[in-house]
């Protein structure tokens, strides 16, 4: 992985009908974070398993990325693709 990457990942609660959609340089240490209950919001949701990811080449392209996925309508589509 080249660390000028980023990367937009959205998660799926195994036990709660919850998604998270986020941004980071390095998704499986965020993901451990997420699930070792160091992220005050995802913590009451945890377990939490990757659904997606998508890369990005800036920080700024991801931020807005995930600002895009975070919509109403895209949250719906991102159900709707996982069979939630």
């Amino acid at each position: 992985m080249n660390k000028s990457e980023y990367f937009v990942y959205i998660l799926k609660s195994t036990e709660h009908n919850r998604i998270y959609i986020g941004s980071t340089q390095d998704v499986e240490i965020r993901l451990n974070r997420h699930n070792s209950g160091k992220v005050t919001s995802t913590k009451p949701y945890s377990p939490w398993i990757v659904l997606e990811v998508h890369t990005y080449n800036t920080r700024g392209e991801a931020v807005k990325a995930e600002r895009y996925f975070k919509t109403g309508q895209q949250r719906e589509l991102i159900k709707l693709r996982n069979d939630l």
